[in-house]
Formats: C-alpha cells, structure tokens, sequence
C-alpha cells in the first residue's frame, strides 16, 4: 500500500520533487466544479483486497459506541449497495447518525452509528482515494446553486470512471492535491472553463506563497465536507489574511481567495455556506458559520422527520385501503347472513320444534340402553356377589395341611434312610400319621361335599369375563380405600345425574302442560281465550326444555374425565383380584380336594395289605428262563453251523425259533419295564419304603438311571454284527429288535465311571421324556452293564446314512429341506438347554436329518464331561465349530453351542463355497447370497453370542416355512427314489 504523505505546515509547488509527475488515476467522486476525488490505477488490486477482507470483517464486528476517534478508520455500511467500505468519522450529529466519508472513495453520507463497525488493524492505513483540485481555477464568486450543480454534474462527466492523467502542481497540507487533467487530448480544467462553470485565477510564485505560510504555521483547518473550494490567487495585502478568534471543531482547508486590488473580499453565495464551503480570508463571522452549521443539522434532522413522517403516510394509506377492503368483505357477510336470516325466520319454529323432538327421541334410546358402565353400576354388582357369598376356607383344611406337613416328613425320612432297622422305626411312625391323615381327609372331603365350589367358580368366571369384556386389561393396585372412594364417587355422579334427569322431565312437563293449555286458544268452537302472557311464555318453556335435555344428553354422552376413569379403572383391578384371589383358593381346595380323594383311594387299596413284588419277581423269572433257552439255542444253532453235514432246513428251524425267543425276551423286559414304572409312581407318591424293603428287585438303580438302565439285557442275546466303517473310537455293534435297526455303543467303564455314565444318559433320557417325538433329540431305548467285562452298552434306534456328512455328500439338501432340518435340531438344543445340559460336540455327523424332513440331534460321548467334549475341535470344511470363546479357554455353555448350530446352518445353506474368515476364524456371512432372513439368524448366531437362545432360534422368521403350493419336480423327485432305494438296498445287503 502507499504511504500517507506528511506535511511541515506548506505548500509544495515548484520545488517539490513531485512537481509535473504524471499520475493515472480514474475518478471516483465529484464535490464542484473544479474539485474532485480519484483512485490510482495502480491501487486497483488493493481495492479488491480491501472490499473482500471487509466483507469478511465487518458482518461479524462489533457497532461503535462511546466518542468516536475522526482520525481513525472504521468500517461503514453504505446505504445503496449494502456493501462494507472504509470510513472516517467528519461530524457526530446527533446522538445516533454520524457524518463520515468514504476514504477509498471520496463520498459522504449520514450513517446510523449501528452501521458504523471497528476494523483491525491491519485494515488502519491510508486512503487509497485522493483528493484533487483543478490547476488554475476557482468558483465563480456570486454562482447560482443551478449552475453550481450542473458544473459539478458537466465535471462528473468527463473524469466519473474514467482514466485521466494528472499532472501534479502543488500539494496544500490537507492532502488536496492541485493538478492539470487530462482526458486523452483534452484538457477538462479548460473545457470546464469554457463551459464558465469556473474562472481561471492569478498564480502566485512559491516563495510568495511560503512566506505567507510562515506567516500563518498553523494547520489550515477549513474544510469543505462535501464541496470544499480551495482557491489559488494572489493576495496583495497580507494583513487580509487573519486567523478566525476561537477555536472550530474539524480542519479548516487551506482556501486561498483572488482579491482585489481594493482589498474588498470575495463572498460566497448563501447556499455554498450551506454546505460549509467558507473563506478564510472573507468577512463572515464566526457566528453565522455555527449559525449555518446548525441550520444544516435541523435541515438533516427534518429531512430524517420527513422521511419517518412519509413512511407513516404511506402506512396509514395501505391500513385505510385494507380496512376499506374488510368493510366491504363485512358488508357482504352482512348482507349474506341478513338474506339468511330472514329465511331462516320464517322456518324457525318448526326448525326448533324438530330438533328437539330429535334431542327427545335420542334421549330416550339412551334411557333404554343401560348406563351401569358409566356410573359403575356393574362393578358395584360385582363387589355384592364377591361380598354376599364370599368363599372361605374350610376349617378342616388347615388341620389337613398340617398333619399333611408330617406325613411328607416322614415319607422323605424313609426315602433317605438306608438301614433297614431305622426304616422299620420310621414306616410304623408314618403309618401312625398316615391313620390320622386318613381321618383329617375323610373329614375334608365330607365338608368340601357340602361346598358349591363349581358353582361359585363358574359364577367367579363368569363374573371376571364380563367386567373384562368391558374394561379390558387390568393395572395392578391394591388397596381398601379404593373402594371406599368409588362409593363415594358412585353416590355423588348418581346424585347428581338424578337431579339432572328430574330436570328435565319437569321441563317436558311443563311444555306438554302449555301445548295442552293452548289447545282452546285454536279451537274455533271454544269461546274462551287465552291469555297474552301464556302465549309468550312458550319461548322460555322452550328454551329451558332444550337445555335440561341438551344437560342431559351431554352427561350422557361425554366422555368421562380422567379422574372419573381413574376411580373405575382402580376399583375394577381391585374387583378383579378380588375375584382371582378367590377362584386361587377355590382351585387350591379344589387340587387339595383330588389329592384327598387320591390318597384315600390308594390308601384303602394298600392300608390292610403289604405291598409286594410278586409280579415283578414273576417277570424276572420268566425272562432268566427265556434267556436261558435263548443261550441253549444260540449254542446249538453255532454247532448245527460248524458241523460238516449240517442240515440247512434245521438250522433255518433254530434260527426262527432264536428270532422268535429273542422277541419274546424283550417283549418281557417291555412288561419289566412297566412294572418298574408302576413301583416308581408308588414310591414317589406313597410307599418310599419300597426299594429299602425290597433291595432285591433293584428298583433304586431304575429309578435314579430315569427308567433307562435295565438289568436283564445282555449282550450276547443280540444277533449283532460290528459296524467297523463307525467303530473308529467305540466298539459299535448293529442288530434288530422288534423289526427296527438298532446301534449299540459300548463304552469302558470302572466304577467310578459307570455311575458318571448312568448320571449323564439319564439326564439325557429324562430330557427326551417330556417331549420324545417332538423334543428333537435322538432316543435312547436301552442301558445296561456287562456282567463279564467292564463296558456299559447303549441302545439307540440306527438311521443308516442320515447324518448330514453322509446326506450332504450324496444329495445335498435343499433350501427348503434345510430350514426343515434345522428347525428340528434347534428344538433338540432348546430341550438339552432347558434340562441345563450343554451338548458341547455339536457337528455334521451326530446331527440327522430323518426323510431330509425331520432334524433331530445325536446323543454324545457319556463317558466325557462337558469340557473335555467341547475340547475336541471338529470341523466342517475349511470352518471351526469350535467358538472363539472356547478357544480361547472359556468353559461351554449354550452359546457355544449355538454357534456350532450356527457354522453348520452356514455350511448346509452355501452348499461347497469357500469360507471366508476374520483372524479369529469366524466366518464372514456378507460374503454369500442368503436370505434376508437366514442372514439374520447366522448374524445373530456367529457374531452376536450370547444374545439369542434356542428358544429364539426355534421360533425365528427363517423358519415359518410357507404352505407348498406347486407340486415337487418330477425328474428330481425319481433321482431322489432311486438313490434312496440303492441306499436301502445297501443297508439290507449289509445286514
């Protein structure tokens, strides 16, 4: 940026090292005729940079307050544009506007002190605008405001943004710059001559003027804030030139004025004083400059009231046009609503007749309809029937609990104890109490007899399904006061509907009263009149009767505060638990009463008899002479076999008589079984003492193995062939009982093992009880011991190639098939997680899919804990079923099961495709086309863990599989037969 030239207190002229310097420069502001504003070409780009650092700067600065400082620089808004430019403050107006010029520019304007900003620093340097006065000239003195305003205008026209060049005379202190312009070939401060709107003056020589400046060394402070004037002209008298007395606020510029030789001063006309351009030398006082200043500010001060005083104009003239327009719009609806009513006039009274024999006819359908609901009518029936037949419980109940208490003591006494002599001691305590609970349930059974407990529940049931028809739900509270406080509320809405009621059949009275009345007042044939007032009455009579009917109507129909809703909704859960907590008692009675009816039953069946187990001995016999002839027959079939000349047709003779004794050995078992299930029941519930009176039959082995141990298979009775193809960790033989293919599994045992073994299978075995076909685990028929080795044998149903290793690599399932399969093995998980049994060596071929329909899961290694199952890492394909958390050392649990579950749902649903993996071996499931519905489930499965159960998978979306609608193809369907039947065929030949 250029630097700000500074003054000594003169003139520059010829000796000025600037003197003839030719500067180019394009006008920005015109004040007169020979006074203008102008910017370098060169500070153009410092233009730019200044606009756009002040566009950035001043939106976001903060308004000046205080006194503002005339020598610094600000940031103003300029009011045509709305831009930001650089500004100095000339004069404070008042206590709001201000009077600043644009220093880049050269114009001034009246700001309010909101749009006057401070700028930084960086923006405080000198104006890039200059200011210039053409060499030579001066104002006429005497000039007209007209021709003053068109020099100014004519001067405008030849240097306004346009480049001219400037050749530099002199320089007063105030930064004035006096020069000769050019416009191309043409001289403007001649053509302004020419043109008269300014007259050439005499030039003085520099030392002249330095001397006359010597002798005033002050700073020359008039200056003109729109149009200063300097004047260049040679004085003849110094003494003319005298400095005003006091001191003026602002610059004056230095205005040196052509005198004449008389020594009489130039004056200015009234209207350049107006606007401050003053002469130092001229013979204006100093009072009528402040008297002209101040004529300035009331001029701006009413121009600003003009302006305000025009704007409230302009509104008052808009709110006159608008009120103008909604008096007509008014006058309109007047007319309309006028037009209507005299319409409506002459219609009113059968209008108003109609609708209230509407309002009537409606206020009767809703007398006929029952209200009880609105004012709780129904639940306070409901608490007369909880209150008037309330049931009770039965004194002889307690003394039944009681001694009830005992009899389960002893009963659990004689199932623990294991010494004959004790349990001798304990069974004839228990049958002590058992007489006295025979009595107390003889007595409890006579009273509840006389009870109409089916009655009262049915009427208890009835009861809850009505209110709950109503009402719906019910919110849990309990209290006594609650129905206190309905009963208040029920009687004040009750009185105060009657009160309303009672109101308006007295006002339909009253109008039936006055229509019967006016009757005479139409009948011709009567002479008698009626009266004026009685005829007039009719509109109060109306207008009464509609509002005790329209009261009526709104009692009855609105809809009830949320006070009133909270008082039935807290009374009907009252009411309700009222109600259940009676059908709780009547149903514990009622269960109390069948365990009476049932223990007298049985009691009187065994009370004057010894139990025995003759039947199961009987059993037992039969089977060990079965067996025996079994044995005698298998030997004699082996040495028919061996011999050299063994005749076929006898040898096929003993082996349908072996089949045939087989069968009928396990035909006995089947009935030992049930014989030992028959025991159990009554150990559980009546005689404990059976397994300690009876060690012999080895009822206790049976009941602690769930039913599945049996003592009376062995291994040898089975026509068994080994299954070496499966035999890689256990001895596994294959046989057939009773037309079904069956497996079993030998695992070595000593005695701590065995009773491991026969702990986990039971397990197992109870789990599959509850449920069987539809718990989703394979079965177990059959555990017993050999009594010559130390191996304990499982039974379990065989389904040749039906696990999915052998499915999938012959014909691999469907998607459909798939989801099928799956489900199953989802419920086999839910059932051993339910059991809180963890299977830990969930994998592709302890998994079966029976018809490629049903998945069921395999039963596991029982000689292994949890722990040592889980650790063997099996896998299917290139992927782990072993879960991060395993390996990471962490014990099984259900989770990891799942995950499992979930690897193999991958590995059946991507069919061959390569496996992608994370750095934890997890599968990546975004890489395959599933779906949408199966890809949540394996994400829920794989990498959320522990956020879903088997009971959740079970009932997943994936697996509501949709009604088949198209018959099955055709040329798959004859594929599929026949690799079934060669599967069977092999299966057959096999055996």
């Amino acid at each position: 940026m250029a630097e700000s030239v500074s003054f000594s207190g003169i003139v520059q002229m010829d000796e000025n090292t600037h003197y003839n310097k030719v500067e180019d420069v394009v006008g920005s502001h015109v004040e007169d005729a020979v006074t203008f504003w102008a910017q370098s070409i060169n500070r153009n780009k410092d233009i730019m940079k200044i606009s756009c650092s002040l566009s950035e700067v001043c939106p976001h600065a903060n308004s000046v307050f205080g006194t503002l400082d005339p020598k610094k620089i600000y940031g103003g808004l300029f009011s045509e544009d709305k831009c930001w430019y650089r500004c100095k403050v000339l004069k404070i107006i008042s206590d709001v506007k201000c009077l600043v010029r644009y220093i880049d520019y050269g114009n001034t304007e009246i700001l309010k002190r909101s749009d006057i900003v401070e700028i930084p620093l960086d923006l405080q340097f000198s104006s890039v605008a200059k200011k210039y006065r053409l060499w030579g000239l001066q104002i006429p003195s005497g000039q007209e405001v007209t021709q003053f305003d068109q020099g100014r205008t004519f001067l405008g026209s030849l240097i306004f943004e346009k480049e001219i060049k400037m050749r530099i005379k002199a320089t007063y202190q105030d930064g004035t710059v006096i020069a000769q312009a050019e416009y191309g070939s043409v001289d403007i401060g001649e053509e302004v001559a020419k043109k008269g709107f300014a007259e050439k003056c005499k030039l003085t020589s520099s030392t002249n003027i330095s001397e006359e400046k010597k002798s005033d060394p002050g700073p020359l402070v008039l200056r003109n804030l729109k149009s200063p004037i300097p004047l260049w002209g040679h004085r003849s008298n110094q003494s003319a030139f005298s400095r005003p007395k006091g001191r003026l606020s602002g610059k004056l510029a230095l205005d040196l004025k052509n005198e004449n030789v008389t020594g009489n001063h130039m004056t200015f006309p009234k209207e350049n004083l107006a606007v401050g351009d003053f002469n130092l030398g001229s013979n204006v006082s100093l009072a009528k400059i402040k008297q002209d200043q101040k004529l300035i500010e009331e001029n701006e001060k009413l121009k600003t009231e003009k302006e305000v005083l025009l704007e409230r104009y302009t509104a008052l003239e808009l709110k006159v046009e608008q009120t103008a327009q909604e008096l007509q719009q008014e006058k309109a609806t007047m007319m309309d609503l006028t037009k209507h009513l005299e319409s409506t006039l002459k219609t009113h009274v059968g209008t108003r007749m109609k609708n209230l024999a509407a309002k009537v006819e409606l206020l009767k359908e809703i007398r006929r309809v029952n209200i009880s609901v609105r004012f709780g009518n129904d639940l306070s029936n409901a608490i007369q029937v909880l209150e008037e037949d309330c049931f009770t419980t039965p004194a002889s109940l307690n003394e039944l609990e009681l001694i009830w208490a005992e009899y389960s003591l002893a009963q659990e006494k004689i199932q623990t104890c294991q010494n004959m002599n004790e349990g001798t001691v304990l069974i004839a305590k228990r049958n002590e109490v058992q007489q006295k609970l025979y009595v107390a349930v003889e007595a409890f059974i006579l009273e509840v007899d006389e009870l109409p407990l089916t009655k009262r529940l049915k009427t208890l049931q009835d009861l809850s399904a009505s209110l709950e028809a109503v009402y719906g739900q019910a919110k849990g509270t309990d209290s006594e006061e609650i129905l206190q406080k309905f009963y208040d509320w029920k009687c004040n809405k009750r009185e105060e509907f009657t009160n309303v009621r009672s109101e308006t059949e007295v006002s339909l009275q009253h109008l039936t009263a006055w229509f019967q009345s006016t009757l005479k007042a139409f009948d011709l044939s009567v002479e008698e009149s009626l009266t004026e007032d009685t005829i007039d009455n009719i509109d109060e009579i109306l207008e009464k009767t509609e509002s005790s009917v329209c009261k009526e109507l709104e009692i009855s129909l609105i809809e009830q505060g949320a006070a009133d809703k909270e008082i039935i909704s807290n009374t009907y859960s009252q009411v309700l638990q009222k109600i259940r907590s009676e059908e709780r008692l009547i149903a514990s009675v009622q269960s109390k009463y069948k365990d009476s009816v049932e223990f007298k039953k049985q009691i009187t069946e065994y009370l004057n008899k010894s139990l025995n187990v003759d039947h199961l001995l009987s059993i037992k016999k039969t089977l060990k002479s079965l067996k025996a002839r079994l044995r005698w027959k298998l030997v004699e079939k082996n040495n028919l076999e061996e011999s050299d000349d063994h005749d076929e047709a006898e040898i096929e003779k003993i082996k349908q008589e072996v089949t045939q004794l087989r069968s009928s050995v396990f035909q006995e078992i089947y009935h030992e079984q049930e014989e030992y299930e028959k025991l159990n029941s009554l150990v559980q519930k009546w005689f404990p003492e059976l397994p300690l009176l009876h060690p012999e039959i080895g009822l206790l082995k049976y009941m602690n193995s769930g039913g599945l141990l049996t003592m009376s298979l062995e291994r040898d009775l089975l026509d068994a062939e080994p299954m070496k193809e499966l035999s890689s960790k256990r001895p596994l033989v294959c046989s057939e009982v009773d037309g079904q293919i069956i497996l079993l599994k030998g695992y070595s045992v000593d005695v701590d093992t065995e009773a491991r073994v026969i702990q986990r299978a039971a397990a197992y075995h109870r789990a599959w009880r509850e449920a069987k076909k539809e718990s989703g685990l394979l079965p177990l028929m059959f555990l017993f011991l050999c009594k010559s080795d130390p191996m304990a044998y499982l039974m379990v149903p065989y389904y040749p190639r039906a696990n999915l290793s052998a499915v999938q690599a012959s014909m691999p399932l469907t998607s459909q098939e798939v989801l099928k399969v799956m489900k199953g093995v989802a419920q086999g998980l839910h059932t051993l997680h339910k059991a809180d049994i963890i299977h830990g060596s969930l994998h592709q071929n302890n998994v079966f899919a029976l018809n490629r329909e049903q998945g069921i899961v395999g039963d596991f290694d029982f000689t292994k804990s949890v722990s040592q199952r889980a650790s063997v890492n099996m896998m299917v394909g290139d992927l782990s079923l072993l879960s991060p958390e395993l390996k990471m050392g962490k014990p099984a649990s259900p989770s990891s099961d799942l995950y499992a579950y979930g690897c193999l749902l991958l590995w059946l649903s991507v069919q061959n495709q390569e496996f992608e993996t994370n750095e934890e071996g997890i599968p990546k499931v975004d890489q395959f086309h599933l779906d949408d519905n199966v890809r949540s489930l394996l994400c829920s499965l794989i990498y959320c863990r522990g956020s879903v159960t088997a009971e959740q998978v079970v009932s997943a979306e994936c697996f509501v599989l949709p009604k088949e609608t198209s018959s099955p193809n055709s040329e798959e369907d004859t594929e599929y037969s026949q690799k079934k039947e060669e599967e069977e065929l092999k299966v057959e030949s096999s055996d």
